[in-house]
């Protein structure tokens, strides 16, 4: 494959993103001989550091986040690629010191890990240079506003100096390679494919569960909250994927445009269904691992705190295919367990004749997206015995990644999105509409919230959330897996 020549150039490189995913992940590129072999990584800082002093930085990051032992011969050929630009984002004058860096002839890649109120100055400067020409790129990081009106005034801005091919809007969710093979697992299986609707599907869950709590984001979350962190980009992502029709062809556009219908497509839940419909939670202090954890008010140092750390809601979709099929989400940091995956429930059979064991089972797809990666198919099966009496028992079909493709087989989602910036492919990210599309419906339910006063129930940690969260679901006759 012929892979870009490129300046990858890094706006916040001391930043924990940059260090943590963006450094390890372009090392690992290296090492599978997907970097050109003239491409260069220009860190972008207000540090006051020479190459000998960044290059050192560089490679504890590496020491610390890799998970893997750092090779010789590809740090010495990785090491070679690394540059530092001193500059202040927000002065746009300054903007000649990258000018003088970065090489006419080759593609440009401009990567925001920087917060979103930085954007339209890092535009204003790469424009007054030339740094915006049709070789460049532009990677934007969520959270993409924080509103439909920032959000819409973030997109306008960023218009006026980059064209939309050349904008790539990072969900890292969609670099997953559990999230990718959705795709291909609903559209290249017959047997998926004429059963992916409401006539054999009863509801589907998604669930993004995580042990964590804010791990020094106090600053970041406490003003977005679960609902704007979490749900707004990567459970409606999942949603559109799992609930759209099949694109024209394996394309940005033909995906991306399918998934807009389904976002455009989502009911917008009333006033009065809020509280049937959506549950919001904040964990207290409760024990994870036998270890007692605080509360997010104590981290938080204040006395009462409305930020949501769980979103439960229920979504129904208002289109031919999926209407009166319920779709369950919920999302949580404090959990018990580290969990992200998908449930589709399959409506009970008719049958008369085994009746009685049909009444406490489900046909159930379940997709793990992580950790553990796999996909399990529950089925009833007769017990073998020599008698006439028939038993069936609850099993499952187990396709186990590490066990197929081997334990190393997933790559890390930034190494997947950085190798589609380098070859100028925006299938797994996000386009303007989406974005707008997502924040519309995510407003519409927050503005309801805050016109309600609608309170927060707190919950322990180690537990899986608010009760309400359980009555959503369980009010339908369903239960979460």
């Amino acid at each position: 494959m012929n892979y870009n020549n490129c300046d990858f150039v890094i706006f916040g490189i001391k930043g924990d993103l940059s260090q943590r995913k963006l450094l390890p992940s372009l090392y690992k590129l290296d090492e599978k001989k997907m970097l050109h072999k003239e491409t260069k990584i220009i860190g972008i800082g207000r540090a006051e550091w020479e190459k000998k002093k960044f290059i050192k930085i560089v490679k504890k990051s590496l020491k610390k986040f890799l998970n893997k032992k750092i090779k010789k011969n590809i740090w010495k050929k990785f090491k070679k690629r690394l540059k530092f630009c001193n500059l202040d984002v927000n002065n746009i004058k300054k903007y000649v010191t990258l000018k003088n860096i970065i090489s006419k002839n080759k593609v440009i890649i401009n990567y925001l890990a920087i917060p979103y109120y930085t954007y339209s100055n890092i535009c204003k400067g790469l424009n007054k240079y030339n740094m915006n020409l049709k070789n460049s790129r532009i990677v934007l990081e969520k959270p993409l506003g924080n509103s439909l009106k920032t959000s819409r005034n973030l997109n306008k801005t960023i218009g006026k100096y980059f064209k939309e091919y050349q904008i790539f809007r990072i969900d890292h969710y969609l670099g997953k390679e559990t999230i990718i093979n959705l795709l291909y697992f609903r559209f290249s299986n017959s047997i998926f494919y004429k059963i992916w609707n409401k006539k054999n599907i009863d509801h589907i869950q998604i669930t993004v569960a995580e042990k964590i709590g804010i791990e020094g984001r106090l600053k970041y979350f406490d003003k977005m909250g679960q609902m704007k962190d979490m749900v707004q980009n990567h459970l409606l992502q999942i949603l559109s994927i799992i609930a759209m029709e099949e694109p024209k062809k394996i394309d940005s556009d033909s995906i991306r445009d399918e998934k807009v219908k389904i976002l455009k497509s989502l009911h917008f839940i009333k006033e009065h269904e809020i509280d049937k419909k959506t549950s919001i939670g904040q964990y207290k202090t409760g024990k994870i691992n036998n270890i007692l954890v605080p509360s997010y008010i104590s981290e938080t140092s204040k006395k009462k705190n409305n930020t949501e750390t769980f979103v439960a809601i229920k979504i129904n979709i208002n289109n031919k295919k999926w209407k009166d099929i319920p779709f369950y989400l919920r999302t949580g940091k404090r959990l018990k367990k580290k969990c992200s995956k998908i449930v589709i429930v399959f409506k009970k059979n008719k049958s008369k004749i085994f009746n009685k064991y049909l009444n406490s089972h489900e046909n159930k797809l379940t997709i793990y997206l992580e950790p553990k990666e796999r996909i399990y198919l529950e089925f009833l099966n007769k017990v073998p015995n020599l008698n006439k009496k028939c038993k069936l028992k609850n099993s499952k079909m187990k396709f186990i990644y590490s066990k197929n493709f081997g334990k190393k087989s997933i790559p890390d989602a930034y190494e997947k999105l950085l190798l589609e910036c380098i070859l100028g492919d925006q299938s797994l990210f996000v386009r303007r509409d989406e974005v707008e599309q997502s924040w519309k419906w995510i407003d519409n339910i927050i503005n309801i919230w805050k016109k309600r006063s609608k309170e927060l129930e707190l919950y322990s940690s180690g537990s899986w959330g608010p009760k309400l969260s359980k009555k959503i679901i369980e009010s339908d006759g369903r239960k979460w897996f």
